[in-house]
């Protein structure tokens, strides 16, 4: 079986210091106010304890990816090891694919008139190199794994509101800050979905 890329996010080592933002802002120029990656800090209920935990999030590169079912024109397809690719030269700026994402992923560039997203830097993984985002982050706080081998017991796929992942299936996965794992283990509903 081939490849299957995937963010893992650690919460356990995240800071909120938006490094990871800035980089791929940066890296893609995009127009102000515009990112494709997100940290937003995280409520106490993730922890149970007044502890702070960031959550950094960008595309999910879902296994099946609510952007590529409402796009009408074709613009996104799904490569073979689980990446998501946004083909702006097709996009028409409909706006269908950021209302379907459950995730509030894809956005509109105001200048382009088209939507943009996350591509897990697939040319810079083509070449060898890492996505941008895992390295600059100073923490090790993102990491870019192959689902296929990954077989860790730390590995959930779902967080404090975040959307419900039975909906795309997407393929990001988290580690918990260590406390926030046994608070969520015995207060989230439906319990965790582990790897």
């Amino acid at each position: 079986m081939g490849k299957r890329y995937a963010f893992v996010i650690h919460m356990d080592r995240c800071i909120g210091c938006s490094a990871c933002t800035l980089a791929c802002k940066s890296y893609y120029r995009l127009q102000p106010g515009m990112v494709r990656r997100r940290v937003k800090e995280m409520p106490e209920t993730i922890t149970g304890a007044p502890t702070r935990a960031y959550l950094s999030t960008a595309c999910n590169h879902c296994d099946d990816p609510a952007c590529k079912k409402a796009c009408p024109v074709g613009a996104y397809s799904k490569r073979e090891d689980g990446i998501v690719v946004h083909h702006q030269d097709r996009c028409i700026g409909c706006k269908m694919c950021i209302k379907a994402c459950p995730y509030g992923v894809p956005q509109f560039d105001p200048v382009k008139k088209k939507a943009d997203k996350c591509s897990l830097c697939f040319e810079r993984l083509d070449k060898g190199e890492l996505p941008i985002c895992v390295l600059k982050c100073p923490m090790e706080a993102i990491e870019i794994v192959d689902m296929e081998k990954e077989n860790r017991g730390d590995l959930v796929d779902r967080v404090p509101g975040y959307a419900d992942p039975s909906i795309t299936h997407p393929s990001t996965r988290f580690v918990l800050p260590k406390t926030g794992l046994q608070f969520l283990q015995s207060n989230f509903q439906g319990g965790l979905n582990h790897e």
